[in-house]
């Protein structure tokens, strides 16, 4: 199987000695046959078991399996086992052969598991593989948070895995998220509670999150009421990169900047900001404190970055509210820093970008309100700078929601992955067109993929500039 010339460096080396290692001793101690065998031999059932730090796993085998296992990483949530993304998917994939298997990950922790998910993820892969046999071939496949613990994977699975599909990935990490979440919190609170002191970082509970999301969110509904208002949310929707097609809508038109502003509105009264408040908790409780800031933020320079910028100069027009006022506003109070441990400590557990081991096919609405399909561009730019971009193919689905993928569309991003593990070549299998043609071959519910390239994450920061706690 052809894979990065990464394999060559001593570290993978010794990886692939372990693996095999691993290998032989799962190979004497079963009963099964062969991974030949098995292809054309019942084996099938349903397994779970639990790690040593507690996690569990399950395991699902068709009685004809094909000889792949699908390790799936699931998203941010209660710290459950699971091995699909959809109960139609796995349904789908068993019907077609594969294993699928996936852990829990360390459920004592913060439901923002990355200091377990890819020790765990490797783990369930050694206890499956001893019961039920060796693969012919493992994929990893990830949706959400698991979409960054995908890249993380793909980045150290040499040896391990042969290749990657990420869904959805959350695969700006930890960090850039946080930050970006903390510019249009903390609009929200300067320019529509002024003078309120709003706790943004450094939750001590969930409770605390929560609070703080009731106040944003009852700020937002108020001033929904007023153009002024409704200006300052869409800059803060734009600091948020958040979408401007909402479920159930027709999509705005590029310069229907009310209508634009009314759909991001909607996401806002949907509870996306609940979502961001209990999410940043539990961040900070797995890094061990606030990795974001921003003091030295220049947020005029910020929204220059940003695709929504005509719509929020538009707005600001209408209303006769000045821009440059407000901004100026946000830039002088901006004295947020972070906690040099804790931005440490997501540095090394929840990014991902820094190399890839094998080849990672990432798949993306292009409205996603909870993971902005801009952070693909982050990821994409951060994997060329390591050397690996040719391992690296992104696709887009026209649809509004986050990980709204039909099944078709998961399992034909799966077979072109297949195809490049195979060949060693992308070829032509993960353009839109070839993959819309696969989608809907298959019969199932449909497809949307097409030709879409994502704009720049507005984050504003490569990195803290002495982020002390103050």
């Amino acid at each position: 199987m052809p894979v990065s010339t990464r394999l060559r460096t001593p570290r993978a080396r010794l990886r692939i000695a372990l693996a095999a290692l691993v290998t032989l001793a799962s190979a004497a101690l079963t009963t099964l046959p062969s991974p030949a065998a098995q292809a054309d031999s019942p084996v099938g059932g349903h397994l779970t078991g639990t790690l040593s730090d507690g996690a569990t796993w399950v395991a699902d085998v068709p009685e004809r399996w094909n000889g792949t296992l699908l390790l799936f990483s699931h998203g941010f949530g209660p710290t459950v086992a699971n091995n699909a993304p959809t109960d139609a998917v796995r349904a789908e994939l068993l019907a077609e052969g594969y294993a699928m298997a996936g852990s829990s990950y360390d459920p004592h922790g913060s439901m923002w598991a990355l200091n377990s998910a890819e020790r765990d993820q490797f783990a369930t892969l050694d206890a499956v593989t001893a019961q039920i046999g060796t693969p012919r071939r493992t994929l990893a496949m990830g949706t959400s948070m698991g979409g960054l613990v995908n890249a993380q994977l793909a980045r150290d699975g040499g040896g391990r895995i042969d290749g990657a599909l990420g869904q959805c990935g959350l695969v700006a990490g930890g960090t850039d998220l946080d930050n970006y979440q903390l510019d249009a919190e903390y609009t929200i609170a300067r320019l529509l509670l002024p003078g309120q002191d709003v706790k943004l970082v450094r939750f001590g509970s969930s409770a605390e999150a929560s609070a703080t999301a009731d106040l944003l969110t009852k700020a937002v509904t108020a001033a929904q009421n007023t153009p002024q208002g409704r200006a300052r949310i869409a800059l803060a929707a734009a600091f948020l990169n958040l979408p401007t097609w909402a479920p159930g809508k027709d999509r705005p038109a590029p310069t229907d900047w009310a209508g634009q502003e009314e759909q991001q509105y909607d996401w806002f009264a949907q509870g996306i900001l609940s979502f961001v408040e209990g999410g940043r908790y539990a961040v900070e409780l797995s890094v061990g404190g606030n990795n974001s800031w921003n003091r030295g933020v220049d947020h005029a320079r910020l929204l220059a970055g940003s695709a929504h910028a005509p719509q929020v100069h538009a707005l600001y027009r209408a209303a006769g509210l000045d821009l440059r006022a407000d901004l100026r506003t946000l830039t002088e109070g901006a004295t947020i820093t972070a906690d040099p441990a804790a931005v440490r400590t997501a540095q090394r557990t929840s990014s991902a970008g820094q190399g890839l081991e094998v080849p990672l096919l990432d798949i993306h609405t292009t409205a996603d309100n909870l993971v902005p399909v801009e952070q693909e561009n982050r990821f994409a730019a951060r994997v060329r700078a390591s050397g690996d971009g040719a391992l690296l193919r992104q696709a887009f689905v026209e649809r509004q929601g986050h990980c709204t993928f039909t099944t078709a569309e998961t399992v034909a991003a799966l077979h072109a992955l297949e195809h490049r593990v195979s060949t060693g070549h992308w070829d032509d299998v993960a353009t839109p067109a070839a993959l819309q043609r696969s989608a809907t071959a298959l019969g199932l519910d449909g497809a949307a993929y097409v030709p879409y390239r994502p704009a720049q994450l507005t984050v504003g920061r490569d990195r803290p500039a002495h982020p002390t706690h103050g």
